[in-house]
């Protein structure tokens, strides 16, 4: 093999090149990974001891339990749906600080265990995914009030007494005649007292949980609206639903797609719209196509010779054989006076050919346009027989 004197030609990228194409795609994906975790960090903080009767943080709500331990109301915090199922009662109100986290199972047991308990119920921030079953005469609107102050409007005594008070959030609508509907906003109710059917208990559907706050406790009558809602009976049960209760793992009939949060759903799609745009934007562009000189020159013989063993390994004769005759008939079409279009057509190259050559077309037939060799020796005939017709034709 002879080697072409050629100028230097890379046959990969080298890592400054590399470097130089991907690095703002490895910037994005820094800059959104520094993103996701400085987010994580500050909703980890926000929502550290969220509605838990323990937490003196902002968003806890240490002072109600307080408050209510000075009344004489015990709090009990339970994180698991067989304490707070065991412990329902008429002397008891059962408080769900987070509904929706729920699945659909527990949802059902916790509705069996109060509705004929004769106890009281309160939801904080209840939506669809829970008041289908825990509160089923309630629906929640999906447009969400924007103020968070409120005037009762109702005749509800406890929310008399309070007045005003931040239950602004989601909102609600009963078909039950008998409920008390308090504190509308924009018509609708945010909170909501349903009696039971039976046994004398009650369900309060709260929209916000602002009420329970530690730093907002103060504010407008958060502070007696919140006691008389968790106070009217002895004891308070503070339910605060945890993924280390058995009973949340039964996720029943829930597929895995039921189970993921729709953020994270809608999360997915913005990668792959993102993955995309990259993609099309590090694409090759379709443009002219530019030669490339190869580094190494090869012979003619060389390249023949190697495709005739991958014919040999293949076993592939008839290929071989189809690939002979076609070079033959491009070769002698010239030499006789046929166009390279009709080159190919046995009504016109043998009729041309006979009168160049002794013998007549249908001779010449099988030898241009026969059928495959059966053999290799067949093959190696057919290829010397084609080599004479040539020969033949181009002396005379």
């Amino acid at each position: 093999m002879t080697e072409a004197a050629l100028a230097s030609t890379s046959s990969s990228p080298t890592t400054r090149q590399l470097w130089t194409r991907t690095r703002g795609v490895v910037l994005a994906l820094v800059l959104l990974l520094a993103a996701a975790v400085a987010i994580a960090a500050v909703r980890s903080d926000a929502r550290h001891g969220r509605l838990d009767p323990r937490s003196a943080d902002p968003s806890g709500s240490r002072a109600v339990a307080r408050l209510l331990a000075d009344q004489g109301v015990s709090t009990r915090l339970v994180t698991s749906l067989g304490e707070a199922a065991s412990a329902t009662g008429p002397d008891t109100t059962l408080l769900i600080a987070s509904p929706d986290l729920l699945t659909k199972r527990q949802q059902t047991l916790l509705r069996s265990a109060t509705e004929r308990s004769g106890g009281r119920t309160v939801l904080i921030s209840p939506g669809p995914p829970s008041l289908g079953t825990l509160a089923p005469e309630v629906t929640a609107d999906p447009a969400v009030g924007f103020d968070s102050t409120l005037s009762p409007r109702c005749g509800l005594p406890a929310a008399r007494r309070a007045g005003s008070a931040d239950t602004g959030g989601i909102r609600y609508s009963t078909t039950d005649p008998n409920a008390d509907t308090c504190y509308p906003s924009d018509g609708l109710p945010t909170l909501l007292r349903v009696p039971a059917r039976s046994g004398g208990g009650d369900t309060v559907v709260i929209g916000a949980p602002d009420i329970l706050f530690n730093d907002r406790l103060d504010e407008q009558g958060n502070a007696s609206l919140a006691l008389q809602l968790l106070g009217s009976r002895t004891h308070l049960v503070w339910y605060l639903p945890s993924l280390s209760d058995d009973s949340a793992t039964d996720a029943g009939d829930q597929s895995f797609f039921d189970l993921l949060p729709s953020g994270w759903l809608w999360g997915t799609l913005q990668l792959f719209v993102a993955a995309a745009v990259a993609a099309l934007w590090r694409a090759r562009r379709m443009g002219p196509l530019v030669p490339e000189r190869l580094p190494v020159a090869i012979r003619a013989s060389e390249t023949a010779e190697g495709r005739a063993r991958l014919y040999r390994k293949a076993n592939a004769r008839d290929r071989a054989a189809a690939a002979l005759r076609s070079a033959t008939r491009t070769r002698l079409a010239p030499l006789i006076g046929v166009p390279p279009a009709q080159a190919h057509a046995p009504e016109t190259l043998l009729p041309a050919l006979a009168a160049h050559v002794d013998g007549d077309s249908q001779a010449l037939l099988p030898l241009l346009f026969g059928p495959p060799p059966r053999d290799d020796a067949a093959l190696v005939s057919l290829a010397d027989q084609l080599d004479a017709l040539e020969r033949e034709v181009r002396i005379s």
